[in-house]
């Protein structure tokens, strides 16, 4: 440790850690990323890191679970459960750049080693609140019959969307978020009260 420098610990510590990861990883990707490459960058030791996580894997998933938190999506109420889906789908596109879309696919390795895959991670990554925040609101204008929204129905926009960034390693078009939320989610769960 440097003279002057006080020993960091807890959440600062974890911040220092996490802001080095992500930079490893926007600098040099995952599969270059190793503990030990972060913990100098951090300027700690790599006993450090894998106390708080294990495998490289684990600290990538956090890094990039901060990195989203830094960088959240914001959806206002805007009247209609349509403009705010759709604006959600395209504020989710914007945000799927191709080096985030890199770090998930030179995931899928050590995924598959840890016996785990793309739905846990995404259900580490995401806590779907601001979906649910939007289809309440849906149900509370009376737009949505919250007897039609089971939990796969509930996901299937953001994992149409999400589904379509990946295949593509494209941005979502303005045509295929209308579709996804004109042409296949409102039908499914409009209420009869609104009507077509």
């Amino acid at each position: 440790m440097e003279p002057g420098r006080s020993r960091r610990r807890g959440t600062a510590l974890d911040e220092a850690i996490l802001a080095a990861a992500w930079a490893e990883l926007t600098e040099h990707g995952y599969i270059d990323m190793t503990l030990e490459s972060v913990a100098r960058r951090a300027g700690t030791s790599r006993p450090v890191l894998y106390r708080r996580w294990p495998t490289r894997m684990k600290l990538a998933t956090a890094a990039i679970v901060r990195y989203l938190a830094l960088n959240p999506i914001s959806v206002p109420d805007l009247g209609s459960v349509r403009d705010e889906l759709r604006l959600l789908l395209r504020h989710l596109s914007d945000r799927a750049r191709p080096e985030l879309l890199r770090l998930i696919f030179d995931m899928t390795g050590d995924l598959a080693d840890a016996r785990s895959n793309l739905a846990d991670l995404k259900a580490e990554i995401t806590n779907g609140v601001l979906m649910r925040s939007i289809l309440q609101r849906g149900i509370d204008r009376g737009e949505i019959d919250r007897d039609r929204l089971t939990p796969r129905i509930a996901a299937l926009p953001t994992d149409l969307a999400r589904h379509e960034v990946l295949m593509t390693l494209a941005p979502l078009s303005d045509d295929v978020i209308r579709e996804i939320v004109d042409e296949v989610f409102l039908p499914l769960v409009r209420s009869d009260r609104k009507g077509r």
